[in-house]
C-alpha cells in the first residue's frame, strides 16, 4: 500500500512524496502526530495476508525433534546453539569468529566477536528490500478510532530523515541522547536513527518527573533529547517539552533539544531547542548505516534497584537484537502476517523488546498503543482488537485486574476471534485475573503465555511457551525456559536444591545473549547486584517454586524492590525522596499486596516533633514523591510512628513492617537483634488505630 493511501499529510510526515496536493512540507511532516480534524477518516491500510512463511532467514517452525531438542542443545552446547541461529536469523556485514566468549569473571560473557552489523538494517532495510509496502507499525493514537498505518519503507524514510538530523546537529557513534516522548511512529523512529548511526538512546517514561528525567540525563552524559511539545493520553494534555525545559537547567551535557510537534499549541522555543520536523524535511531520505561491532552499546534504559539511585542497564547490539527477535517469534508463535499488539509504553523494556526491536527485526506488523484501557471507556482494548484484528495481545496484570472490575460487558461487546495468543508481563499475575484473561477475553480457546524476565535479560526467559506441541498450560505460572536459559533454585547457603516440590532464589546457571553487560558507568555494582550473592551465578531477585512437574512459578521479589503497575521500584528511592521533607526525618517504605496494582506502597515516617500539620505533611509528601519520581510512586498508605523498627547497628527490620500491614503480627519472627523489642507493639497499636480511623 503506498504512502498516498495514507491520512492527508502522513504519506509526507513519512518522508515519502515531496508533496501532497500542494501542502507546503514542513507544515504535512507535523500531521502525523497531530489529531486529525473531525470528519477526516483514516484511510484503512490492509495488513499483509496471512500467510505461514517464516522472517527473513528464519527457521519458520522448530526444526526435526522440536522443543526438547532445541532446549537441549542450547543447555548442553551454548556456542554452537546461538551461532546457527545467529547466522540464520540477523544480517551481518561481517561475520562473528567466536559465538560465545565466557569471560574470566561473573557478569564478563561476550557473544558474536568479531561480528559486524547494524540494527537498523536488521529491523528495516532488510525487510524493505523484500516487501517495501508491509505494514511495519499501526500507531492506535489516544483520540479513539484514528489509528494510523506505517509501512516498513515508510519507517525506514522516516527513520533515515531523522539520523541525517542527528548528524546535522554533531551527533555521533558513540554519543547518548535521551527521548523522552509519547509512543508513535517517531519515538521508534528516533530509536532506530540512533541505532542506524550508532548512538545510544536512553528512553525515559514520559510520565517521569523534571528530576527524574535531569538523573537520567547526567547519569548517562546525554548530548540532546528528542522529545513533543506535549504528550496526549486518556484524553489529557502533558506538557512535555516544559518537563525538559525544567530538566535540562541542571543539564550542562545537552547541547540541543529536537522538539516535534505531537498537538497544534505552542511552545516556548530557546536557543538550544530544534523544530525536528522542519529539519528532518530538509534532510536526505537515505543515510548510510554505521557498522557496529556485537558489544557496542545500542541502548541504556535506567530501572531501579534495592538502592535509591536508579542504575542505567546497558544492551549490546547483536545478543540483545537476536534474543528479542528469537522470544518473539516463539513465545508468541508469530507468523508473518499476524497483527502483533504490544501495549506497553517505549520507556520500559517490554516496549523496547516487543513493541520495537523483536517485531520489527521479524518483519512484523506491530501496533503502538499510545493510550490507556479506559479511555473512553473500559472497553478500549478489546475495540481496538477488534478493528485491527489483532492477533497476539501483550499486556500487565495490572490493566487486566482493572478491567475486571468494569465486567464481562465491555469485553462481549467486540469481536475477538481473531485474537490466537494472550500474554501477561511485568509482574506475577494471580489466578483469578488469568481465569478472566483466558475465559472472558480469550473464549477460553487462546494460548495465554504467563512471561517472567527484567530489564536485564533483554527478553522472556520463562514463559509457558515454546514448548512440545499441545504441552499443558498451567494457570498463572511462567513455567518453562526458554532456550539457552538454565534456572536453579539456591538455598539459604548458597547451594544448589535439587529435586521438585521445592523453593529458593531463582537464578540463571549460563549466560546467554539478550541479557545485560553492565551498570552504565559503575560495573562494579552490576557484579555486586547480580554475581556476588551466588557466585557462579545470575541472581534474578527474585524468589521461585519449581512444582511437582518442574514448571517454575514466580513466587515474589526477595529484596527491597516493590513492583508497581508492572514497574519495579527501589524502596530506597521513595525514601529517599521524602527525606528532603525537613520535618520527617526517617522514613521506611514497604510494599504491600494492592488488588489492581498487585503491589502497593505503605511508608511509615517518624516526624521531628508532635504536630497538628499531620494531613498536611502526608500531602506535601505525596507531591514530593510524584515531582521527584512520578505519580505511580506516590504511597498510598502514610503512617507517622514514634519509631522506626531498628537492630543494633541501625539496620531497619522492613521485614516487622511487612508483617504489621499483611497482618502477620502473630508469626513476627525473631526480633532478639532488635534495639528495644517494645518497638514491634508500638507499631502494631499504630497500624489498628490508622486502619481504624480508615475504615470508619
Amino acid at each position: 500500500q503506498s504512502a498516498g493511501s495514507l491520512p492527508l499529510g502522513v504519506g509526507i510526515s513519512l518522508g515519502v512524496l515531496p508533496w501532497v496536493r500542494g501542502v507546503p512540507r514542513a507544515r504535512t511532516l507535523r500531521a502525523l502526530s497531530r489529531p486529525r480534524p473531525p470528519g477526516r477518516l483514516p484511510v484503512p491500510v490492509p495488513v499483509v495476508s496471512r500467510s505461514r512463511c517464516s522472517p527473513a532467514g528464519a527457521p519458520g517452525a522448530l526444526p526435526p525433534g522440536g522443543y526438547r531438542a532445541w532446549r537441549e542443545r542450547a543447555a548442553r552446547d551454548p556456542a554452537g546453539f546461538w551461532a546457527d541461529v545467529a547466522r540464520g536469523w540477523l544480517r551481518w556485514d561481517s561475520p562473528f569468529h567466536t559465538a560465545w566468549q565466557p569471560g574470566d569473571t561473573a557478569g564478563s560473557a561476550r557473544w558474536f566477536l568479531g561480528g559486524r552489523l547494524n540494527v537498523s538494517v536488521n529491523c528495516l532495510d532488510q525487510h524493505v528490500e523484500k516487501s517495501p509496502n508491509r505494514v511495519a507499525l499501526i500507531w492506535e493514537r489516544d483520540e479513539p478510532g484514528t489509528a494510523v498505518h506505517v509501512t516498513y519503507r515508510e519507517l525506514q524514510d522516516l527513520t533515515c530523515r531523522l539520523a541525517n538530523t542527528l548528524k546535522k546537529y554533531g551527533i555521533q557513534k558513540g554519543d547518548r541522547v535521551a527521548i523522552y516522548m509519547s509512543v508513535s511512529p517517531l519515538s521508534v523512529a528516533a530509536m532506530l536513527a540512533c541505532a542506524r548511526i550508532g548512538a545510544v538512546h536512553t528512553v525515559v517514561f514520559a510520565g517521569f518527573s523534571a528530576e527524574s528525567l535531569a538523573g537520567r540525563i547526567m547519569d548517562s552524559g546525554c548530548k540532546a533529547v528528542i522529545t513533543y511539545n506535549q504528550g496526549v493520553r486518556g484524553g489529557r494534555t502533558i506538557e512535555l517539552k516544559a518537563t525538559v525545559d525544567e530538566a535540562v537547567k541542571n543539564c550542562p551535557s545537552i547541547k540541543h533539544v529536537f522538539v516535534a510537534q505531537r498537538t497544534d499549541n505552542k511552545v516556548h522555543m530557546g536557543d538550544r531547542d530544534i523544530p525536528l520536523e522542519e529539519e528532518m524535511t530538509k534532510a536526505d531520505s537515505t543515510c548510510i548505516p554505521e557498522s557496529m561491532d556485537s558489544e557496542d552499546v545500542l541502548f541504556m534504559l535506567y530501572t531501579s534497584g534495592s538502592t535509591g539511585k536508579p542504575k542505567g542497564i546497558v544492551h549490546t547490539q547483536a545478543g540483545y537484537l537476536l534474543y528479542a527477535a528469537l522470544t518473539h517469534k516463539y513465545v508468541f508463535d508469530y507468523q508473518q502476517g499476524d497483527v502483533f499488539g504490544c501495549v506497553a509504553d517505549i520507556g520500559w523494556i517490554t516496549g523496547h523488546s516487543y513493541v520495537v526491536y523483536g517485531p520489527l527485526c521479524n518483519g512484523a506488523t506491530s501496533v503502538l498503543f499510545e493510550s490507556t484501557p479506559v479511555y473512553p471507556d473500559p472497553g478500549r482494548y478489546w475495540e481496538v482488537v477488534q478493528r485491527l484484528k489483532i492477533n497476539q495481545f501483550y499486556g500487565a496484570p495490572t490493566a487486566i485486574r482493572l478491567l475486571l472490575n468494569y465486567g464481562e460487558e465491555w469485553v462481549k461487546k467486540y469481536d475477538r476471534s481473531s485474537l490466537r495468543v494472550l500474554g501477561s508481563v511485568g509482574e506475577p499475575i494471580n489466578k483469578e485475573a488469568w481465569q478472566w484473561f483466558y475465559q472472558v477475553v480469550g473464549e477460553g480457546r487462546c494460548t495465554l503465555v504467563d512471561t517472567w524476565w527484567q530489564t536485564e535479560t533483554g527478553g522472556i526467559c520463562i514463559a509457558p511457551r515454546p514448548s512440545e506441541e499441545e504441552a499443558e498450560i498451567v494457570p498463572a505460572m511462567a513455567m518453562r525456559p526458554f532456550f539457552g536459559i538454565v534456572p536453579v533454585l539456591m538455598d539459604e547457603n548458597g547451594e544448589v536444591i535439587e529435586g521438585n516440590d521445592v523453593s529458593g532464589a531463582l537464578c540463571i546457571a549460563q549466560p546467554w545473549p539478550g541479557m545485560a553487560r553492565t551498570i552504565h558507568g559503575d560495573h562494579q555494582r552490576f557484579i555486586d547486584a547480580y554475581f556476588k550473592a551466588y557466585p557462579g551465578y545470575y541472581f534474578t531477585g527474585d524468589g521461585a517454586y519449581r512444582s511437582h512437574e518442574g514448571y517454575y512459578q514466580i513466587t515474589g521479589r526477595m529484596d527491597d524492590v516493590i513492583n508497581i503497575s508492572g514497574h519495579r521500584l527501589g524502596t530506597a528511592e521513595i525514601e529517599d525522596a521524602m527525606a528532603d521533607h525537613p520535618e520527617v526525618p526517617e522514613t521506611a517504605v514497604v510494599g504491600y499486596p494492592h488488588k489492581i496494582k498487585g503491589e502497593g506502597a505503605f511508608a511509615f515516617i517518624v516526624l521531628k516533633e508532635q504536630t497538628a500539620r499531620v494531613d498536611h505533611i502526608k500531602e506535601e509528601l505525596k507531591t514530593i514523591v510524584a515531582s521527584k519520581i512520578a505519580k505511580y510512586a506516590v504511597p498510598d498508605h502514610i503512617l507517622v510512628v514514634k519509631r522506626l523498627p531498628k537492630t543494633r547497628s541501625g539496620k531497619i527490620m522492613r521485614r516487622l513492617l511487612r508483617k504489621v500491614i499483611t497482618e502477620q503480627s502473630s508469626n513476627m519472627g525473631d526480633v532478639t537483634t532488635l534495639d528495644d523489642p517494645s518497638v514491634v507493639k508500638e507499631i502494631l497499636d499504630a497500624y489498628q488505630k490508622y486502619k481504624e480511623k480508615n475504615s470508619s
